[in-house]
């Protein structure tokens, strides 16, 4: 790939020579706190600072010697992006929270020179580091008083940096949609419910499951929606006094509908109103004997913890790493502590001690009983999880429904894709609570003009949030050829709303009906797409359902053939990933596996930057580097094949390392749902859901329904830190419809960092890097796209 000027962005305005930087983990370990330690350290290389890790946490920086303060090198940091946990040490220290502690500990730090800290931990871990910060002027006078350092020594020392990023499986600090480790903990509990599953199935058993969060619900809550659970408890939201016969009855009325299991999920620190503990094995002992249901409790304690982190926790841990280094470049001796977040899709910079702050004060709340201020604390995120969970998880009675008598079809098209099914069950929960009805089509527009079209109750999507693929099934045919048939089929069947879940196609078919409304008055009806394809190719969103978890797959596959490698000689292996002509899985992917280099079609590349890619690894390889990992999307270029690039590689390499090749293929679209997927599917069908119903209202009118404007046929789409609907015809001048990809798409900014963190030179965009912002309790639109979570 092209190697720019690197001058051309980077070293004019930032740069860290003369500076050291340290970074430290700390408290509880965090699955992706190794890939956030290894974008510091070859960040701060890449600009010219020195990078010292300090292990052990505070204790380390208390104890000093070299064992524990100890320069980083780029190599230092190779093959620990895969591997969970803290590989540099996590430890709690008492030492550092007495002004003798930290006064040793700033010792330390002047002499290697350090005065920039990157600290990741939690809400205490980075409340001691503002500490330390505000009181290293009095530290220094103090150690220049005591003759252990100099008074040149001391002002040349005389501010320390701060950034802090939050590594914490509960996701439990308030300015950030996702804190690192969180993602990966969801799908150690998830991958067990799953597994759980099927033995209560076996057994018509019931099942309550004991999750981590002794102060914070996220973990629960989002697992519960995220297998569907019939019942959640959560320390922010106690139940209601009498939820006891509340359960029950839910248990009992599932069962009564041919249900053969039942799911209770409980956070450690669940309570009632009362403050009184709602532990684990109290839950069963209620359902054994209130209900007699053979029930069993699992307790997963540190297996959440453990294991290799997810693609997301990785990309997350990469740009926050990069973003943290900035940070430290840009700060001035005024500039506030920051904590770098994630608010959407945007990395963002918040004054460290607001949100410790209002992290605190969501505890207050609680031990106030102010349990709906401690929800809304937490964040809009949070709030629509849970609000999301009761819409679909407890059903209303009939009596209680409203009467809509508005009919709304849900279909997919397209490619089948990861999430599918936890969004048409959402679609379907949500829709029968807003007093529609529900029909499904199978087989996608084919379906849809053949006359599939059934009705579909609240019960037959029981069951469906963990379940891959499509199981409606869906097809690639387009409408435009069968209009005058959909459109019978429309009357027949009395369509009043359109679902459209799918990829590229199902955008072109929503082009193809709002076209069709000139000719046909029957689909002048509210239509909604929701972006389902593995190729994150849709105009219109960041994301798309099912791309998380194809991911997922790639990393994973790439982690096993890297490791295929361990013990023999220098390998580098060349991966083909699918995407037709969007390079998001290949390029994204990249960042998340380690890879050095990703052969996209946006990122036009030639036979000299193929020849450049090969030195450079060549040059990698003859230090300590064992493996190279180099990924190909599928239509990047239709002569630079993958055989050719694996041939040129061999040929070139020889002597240094040799090759193997894989193609991906299916592998990627196939497999349950990731977390993320599960919850992004669920919520963004809900919110779509409430879209229809409010323009059916908005529309009907004459006893009819009427909707020809172009805001009544809409992609909601999550862009940068909103979810938004957009008229599909106002999208069609982003796209390029002949590569099937939007002509503008914000991964591409993701490029630079996989470079950098491969040892490339090349320009780096600073200009969407994260600017101090300040927190705000409630956003003025719902920033709950990061997803899904």
């Amino acid at each position: 790939m092209a190697q720019p000027d690197s001058k051309k962005v980077f070293f004019e305005n930032l740069t860290g020579a003369g500076k050291a930087i340290a970074v430290l983990t700390s408290g509880g370990d965090a699955q992706g706190m190794n890939a956030a330690v290894r974008a510091v350290v070859r960040m701060g290389i890449y600009v010219g600072a020195k990078v010292y890790f300090i292990r052990e946490g505070y204790q380390g920086m208390v104890d000093g010697g070299e064992d524990n303060i100890k320069e980083a090198t780029w190599e230092s940091v190779s093959s620990m992006l895969q591997v969970g946990g803290t590989v540099i040490g996590s430890a709690r220290c008492k030492e550092f929270r007495s002004h003798e502690g930290r006064l040793r500990a700033a010792h330390h730090l002047v002499e290697k020179g350090i005065t920039n800290l990157c600290v990741i931990g939690g809400d205490g871990s980075l409340t001691g580091a503002n500490l330390f910060r505000e009181e290293w002027s009095g530290l220094l006078a103090e150690l220049v008083e005591q003759g252990l350092i100099s008074q040149d020594s001391s002002q040349r020392h005389s501010a320390l940096h701060i950034v802090g990023m939050v590594g914490s499986i509960d996701n439990d600090f308030c300015g950030t949609d996702m804190t690192i480790g969180t993602d990966s903990a969801l799908h150690r509990i998830i991958e067990v419910v799953d597994a759980i599953m099927t033995t209560a199935q076996s057994h018509q058993r019931t099942f309550v499951l004991e999750v981590m969060g002794r102060h914070c619900g996220y973990l629960a809550l989002v697992s519960a929606l995220a297998c569907g659970a019939d019942w959640v408890l959560i320390p922010e939201m106690p139940p209601e006094d009498g939820w006891e016969d509340k359960m029950c009855q839910k248990l009992s009325a599932t069962r009564s509908r041919g249900t053969r299991l039942n799911i209770i999920i409980v956070a450690e620190g669940a309570i009632d109103r009362h403050g009184k503990p709602i532990t684990s094995s109290i839950v069963k002992d209620l359902v054994v004997k209130c209900l007699g249901f053979d029930t069993r409790v699992t307790i997963l304690g540190h297996v959440q913890r453990g294991g290799t982190p997810s693609a997301f926790d990785r990309i997350l841990a990469s740009r926050m790493g990069v973003e943290a280094v900035m940070a430290l470049l840009e700060t001035t001796a005024n500039t506030p502590a920051c904590v770098v977040s994630l608010c959407g899709n945007q990395s963002v910079r918040l004054p460290l001690m607001e949100c410790v702050q209002m992290t605190q004060e969501v505890q207050k709340a609680m031990d106030e009983k102010k349990f709906e201020e401690a929800v809304k604390l937490r964040g809009r995120s949070f709030e629509n999880n849970l609000r999301t969970y009761k819409l679909l998880a407890h059903r209303k009675p009939e009596s209680e429904l409203p009467v809509s008598n508005f009919n709304v079809a849900i279909l997919n098209v397209g490619a089948p894709a990861a999430g599918m099914n936890a969004a048409v069950r959402s679609a379907v929960r949500v829709g029968i609570s807003e007093g529609h009805k529900m029909f499904a089509v199978s087989d996608g527009f084919e379906g849809l003009y053949k006359g599939q079209i059934k009705e579909i109750k609240w019960a037959d999507v029981g069951g469906w949030t963990g379940q891959g693929g499509s199981l409606l099934g869906t097809k690639r045919t387009l409408p435009a050829k069968h209009v005058d048939k959909i459109a019978e089929q429309m009357r027949l069947h009395n369509i009043n709303a359109l679902l459209v879940i799918g990829g590229f196609e199902a955008f072109e078919c929503l082009l193809q009906l709002y076209d069709a409304r000139a000719t046909h008055e029957d689909f002048c009806i509210p239509m909604c797409m929701l972006p389902a394809t593995i190729s994150n190719n849709v105009p219109g969103t960041d994301l798309s359902i099912g791309a998380d978890t194809a991911l997922n797959a790639i990393v994973e596959t790439c982690d096993r053939i890297k490791q295929s490698a361990s013990g023999t000689k220098r390998r580098v292996f060349i991966i083909e990933t699918m995407g037709g002509y969007c390079g998001y899985l290949a390029s994204v992917g990249g960042l998340a596996a380690g890879a050095d280099a990703a052969y996209i079609y946006e990122e036009p590349f030639d036979i000299r930057d193929l020849q450049s890619n090969v030195e450079h690894l060549t040059e990698k390889m003859k230090t300590s580097i064992q493996r190279g990992l180099v990924l190909r999307n599928e239509n990047s270029n239709e002569n630079y094949t993958t055989d050719f690039i694996y041939q040129l590689y061999s040929e070139e390499g020889r002597g240094v390392f040799d090759c193997r090749k894989n193609v991906l293929g299916h592998m990627q679209q196939g497999g349950a749902p990731s977390p993320f997927d599960r919850n992004f599917g669920t919520k963004i069908s809900a919110k779509a859901m409430q879209w229809i119903t409010k323009k059916l209202t908005e529309t009907f009118r004459q006893g009819r329904v009427f909707a020809n404007t172009e805001d009544s046929c809409c992609l909601l789409g999550m862009r940068r830190r909103n979810l938004v609907f957009q008229p599909v015809v106002q999208l069609k001048d982003d796209t390029d419809f002949v590569h099937r990809i939007p002509k503008e798409q914000w991964w591409l900014k993701l490029r630079p960092l996989m470079k950098i963190l491969a040892k490339y030179r090349t320009s780096y965009d600073v200009s969407d890097s994260g600017q101090l912002e300040h927190v705000v309790r409630n956003r003025p639109k719902e920033s709950d796209a990061s997803g899904a979570m």
